[in-house]
């Protein structure tokens, strides 16, 4: 099987990793193909399943960590998992693309272990915390409650960045999506 390189994009919830992943994917010249998370979270209403995550039981996820199907997985909230099938990955090398993950920052550091040298890992940074929880307040998708989870998360998180191999500020999403085309552009040419 013939191996691509693999790019992860990181980045505490609401920083805008995903509007930054789905710029690059819509790149022809950059040859990427995003890999599907498996999750146990509930669909939103807008999130197609096959598309968006391989959205997966508890139960059904657990039976695949015993069976050694993910190449990376975590509990990132109590009985909420996510995780990278081998499938996945395997059947996008499978077409000589290389793989573009989006997913949180333990997940963007186990699968720079995993990949190594072939990997490129982005740290996506808000300009601060106070514009992160203005993000996640405009986004409607969750209660007060959760915010205030997912903002603890972020100052945990932030202090990561420097295990990773590129920090992108998102300050403005056109300086941003610019940036990111540039590293993916120069750790391809390598």
């Amino acid at each position: 099987m013939s191996k691509g390189k693999a790019i992860i994009f990181s980045a505490p919830s609401g920083a805008g990793k995903t509007t930054i992943v789905r710029h690059l994917l819509a790149m022809d010249e950059l040859n990427l193909s995003f890999s599907i998370s498996a999750a146990t979270r509930s669909k939103r209403p807008h999130e197609v399943d096959g598309k968006d995550y391989h959205f997966i039981s508890v139960e059904d996820f657990k039976k695949k960590i015993a069976a050694g199907d993910f190449i990376e997985w975590e509990e990132v909230y109590k009985d909420q998992f996510y995780g990278t099938l081998r499938s996945e990955i395997e059947n996008i090398w499978k077409q000589s693309k290389h793989v573009i993950f989006d997913v949180d920052v333990v997940g963007g550091l186990n699968l720079k272990k995993v990949f190594g040298e072939d990997a490129l890992a982005v740290f996506v940074k808000p300009p601060s915390i106070e514009v992160l929880n203005f993000r996640l307040r405009n986004r409607s998708t969750e209660t007060p409650d959760k915010i205030a989870i997912r903002i603890e998360k972020a100052k945990h998180e932030l202090t990561f960045e420097d295990q990773f191999d590129k920090v992108l500020i998102n300050d403005t999403l056109e300086h941003a999506l610019e940036n990111a085309k540039q590293y993916v552009l120069q750790f391809l040419k390598q």
